[in-house]
């Protein structure tokens, strides 16, 4: 790691969160004569690829630059009065918990930008797409950057209208009715939970994250506690989304061109896990500690509804849709982050926030995978895929079915690859809950998640089954393209990272333990 000093920090996390901002408002204005290549299209989506690699690069000297001895402690830090009235700052820090979702969030809109210069989705004019891709990456950045409770709502709510402009203009079949149930659905549980908010910064005197989570409910009685939680979690989990409040997903991802599906799997349901962590733990524990087993119940729900529902999409003759099929396989994944949450241990927190950086790479791959696919053979559809001879990809583009099977079975937490631990942390935790849990309870619940990543395994393996394998491609028939060059630099990152986090997850787990350890010991290292 090398030495950076303590301003130069503060300005590159500022530049994380800024930067993305300036870069929308430059791709709105006419490019520079000397900067339009072949055609004005193509200079603004270049200016995407140039602003979110900047950002990325930023992120990674961040990285370099973080005092990897002290991981739980806050760096970087801004603190600036904003609006004194309302004791409002513009409060910046990363530490353990938020650096890694910083770097994957950074990493997949660069991948993202990337892509859509070879293959921008179809719609209106690419400025208005990069401009909005900026808005968002901007939004997700501060929501994992911030450290006082408004500003972080802020963020939270910055995300929802470039998303569903991405879902509403450059979307599939169904863009609409999709985006209107994704932005209705965030929007009321962002209401509930900015009431939440407010209850806990008025109650305490402060809005200052940071403050409340050293404080650890001191300063707030259970009742207040209890309804924060509750109130506060509606809204994050309708954003993770937790069942039953996550029928707004399925239809927004089998809507969403590729890169909004990428963008909203791997960075925008991590935003409702990383505020439980952040704010629901330290800030309200007796009220979390009331509610953890219902968390966890839920939790469970999904992780079993999602694997039944893929299975049923799975099985010849339904019509599944395989983005559908993916986006229900997330709702089961994030099922898994909630269970680890609920137990309010390390051990069972820690796999929460390693099995979000798995769900990003890993489901974020399966995307970029399904949306190429897509373009091939104009479907989607499993049964249309799987037709006469099945799509089989091992024999007509076996790169391509390759990196299909790759992403399923790291999807369903092979051991070695990243899916694994993050799951298997999850249930660890619940077979030995916080003090004041019920342990038979969380037992069930071990058990059930057990079951959970079976279903998974299974469904996955049917997916792989029906699309990558088949007969030899009739004569006459179109060959399918292989992996394209530029796949392979959009995709190769996810792959490397899924596999060194898979076989080395010291690297992630070294960074959030010390952050946690803190957190749930009420802001004492």
């Amino acid at each position: 790691m090398i030495d950076i000093s303590e301003s130069v920090m503060q300005f590159l996390l500022a530049f994380l969160v800024v930067g993305p901002l300036i870069g929308a408002v430059a791709a709105l204005l006419p490019a520079p004569p000397g900067l339009k290549g072949k055609s004005p299209d193509q200079a603004v989506l270049r200016h995407g690829v140039t602003v979110t690699g900047v950002v990325l690069a930023a992120a990674i000297v961040l990285t370099l630059g973080f005092d990897h001895d002290q991981p739980s402690k806050m760096q970087a830090t801004t603190d600036i009065s904003w609006i004194p009235a309302l004791d409002v700052r513009i409060h910046l820090g990363v530490d353990g918990i938020s650096l890694p979702l910083l770097v994957m969030t950074a990493l997949l809109t660069f991948l993202c930008a990337l892509y859509s210069y070879f293959k921008m989705p179809a719609g209106p004019s690419p400025k208005a797409f990069v401009a909005l891709l900026l808005v968002l990456e901007s939004g997700t950045l501060a929501t994992f950057a911030v450290l006082d409770l408004l500003l972080f709502f802020l963020a939270f709510e910055m995300v929802l209208i470039p998303m569903y402009f991405l879902i509403a203009r450059w979307g599939g079949e169904g863009r609409r009715p999709a985006a209107w149930k994704f932005i209705l659905y965030t929007l009321l549980g962002s209401v509930v939970m900015l009431l939440g908010l407010l209850l806990i910064g008025v109650k305490a005197g402060t809005f200052d994250m940071v403050a409340l989570a050293t404080d650890n409910g001191r300063g707030l009685s259970t009742s207040v506690q209890v309804i924060a939680v509750l109130a506060i979690g509606i809204g994050l989990a309708v954003k993770t989304p937790m069942w039953p409040l996550h029928s707004w997903l399925p239809d927004a991802h089998t809507a969403a061109p590729t890169v909004g599906s990428v963008i909203l799997a791997g960075v925008l349901l991590k935003m409702g896990t990383y505020g439980f962590v952040r704010i629901v733990l330290p800030i309200a524990p007796d009220g979390m500690q009331v509610f953890a087993p219902y968390l966890a119940a839920f939790a469970v729900a999904g992780i079993i509804y999602g694997s039944l529902a893929c299975l049923a999409l799975a099985r010849p003759g339904s019509k599944g849709d395989l983005k559908r099929l993916i986006a229900y396989s997330s709702v089961g994944h994030m099922g898994f982050v909630l269970l680890g949450i609920a137990t309010m241990t390390p051990t069972g927190v820690n796999g929460a926030l390693f099995a979000n950086i798995a769900h990003g790479l890993i489901t974020g791959l399966l995307f970029f995978l399904v949306g190429a696919l897509k373009d091939r053979y104009g479907t989607a559809d499993l049964d249309a895929l799987a037709g006469a001879t099945g799509a089989a990809l091992y024999g007509r583009a076996p790169r391509f079915g390759g990196l299909l099977a790759f992403a399923a079975v790291a999807s369903l937490g092979l051991p070695g690859l990243a899916g694994f631990w993050g799951e298997m942390l999850a249930l660890f935790g619940a077979f030995d809950p916080a003090d004041g849990l019920s342990r038979p309870a969380f037992l069930t619940f071990m058990a059930i998640g057990g079951l959970g990543t079976l279903l998974t395994a299974a469904y996955l393996l049917v997916v792989v089954r029906r699309v990558c394998m088949g007969g030899a491609r009739p004569a006459g028939e179109a060959k399918i393209a292989d992996i394209q060059g530029y796949e392979f630099a959009a995709w190769s990152p996810l792959v490397a990272l899924t596999v060194l986090a898979g076989l080395w997850p010291a690297v992630l787990l070294g960074l959030t333990d010390p952050a946690v350890q803190k957190l749930l010991a009420g802001g004492k290292a």
